[in-house]
């Protein structure tokens, strides 16, 4: 069985690299510029935010605490992930996503899965999340759309994903990551930080960073919680 494990392991490698672009021969200096990176990545801690587009305290986490990330440097260390699904379920009759706020919930959260997936990009992404949340809070979630133009970014290959299943199957895999959470989640947003559940303390994310960040440089936000 081990064998046919490194064998299967090889052929995905070789089928991996296949897929790379031609590229100039390795130097040195590319070996060390990779092992710097690789470094720099494994010190990364991973931040996952499990929420709900619709909810009200999932929007107010948002808007008010996570934006706390991009201050003081902290997304410099900081690998974060949005994981829209919240208490959705599918509908065994006609599997069929029902979330917890209603329709409308579900569109948004296809949305936000698809601008996450499609840009990869925490920036951007992030920004779109912002702004659609804002419109939460502010009772004008229908105006989703307004925030591409007031953001400065093209609406086409997100509604593309939306409309052409993409985005059906990013939800079903946000779905089965929220649903295999442990400990599962009890109320939204969940947050975990590496691993490890914040559960009621999900406020205070900036402290379990710091103190699970293993580099020697750190931010001002980490300065300035020691």
């Amino acid at each position: 069985m081990a064998s046919t494990k490194l064998v299967f392991s090889f052929i995905v490698a070789l089928f991996l690299i296949s897929l790379l672009p031609p590229s100039h021969a390795a130097s040195h200096s590319d070996f060390e510029d990779s092992k710097i990176a690789s470094s720099i990545n494994s010190q990364m801690v991973n931040l996952s935010v499990y929420y709900e587009a619709l909810s009200p305290s999932c929007a107010t986490f948002i808007i008010q605490n996570l934006t706390g990330v991009f201050d003081d440097d902290l997304i410099t260390i900081t690998n974060l992930r949005m994981v829209p699904w919240g208490n959705a379920h599918v509908n065994e009759t006609d599997n069929t996503i029902i979330c917890q706020n209603g329709r409308d919930e579900c569109s948004l959260h296809k949305i936000q899965a698809c601008a996450i997936n499609v840009w990869n990009d925490v920036d951007k992404y992030y920004a779109l999340i912002h702004c659609i949340e804002f419109l939460v809070i502010d009772g004008k979630h229908s105006d989703w759309q307004s925030c591409f133009n007031s953001l400065g970014l093209s609406e086409e290959p997100i509604l593309e994903c939306y409309n052409n299943g993409t985005g059906a199957k990013l939800q079903a895999l946000n779905g089965y990551e929220t649903a295999h959470l442990d400990p599962p989640h009890v109320f939204m947003p969940w947050v975990v930080v590496n691993n490890k559940s914040l559960e009621k303390d999900y406020g205070d994310f900036t402290t379990y960073i710091c103190s699970s960040y293993k580099g020697k440089v750190k931010p001002n936000a980490c300065k300035s919680s020691t």
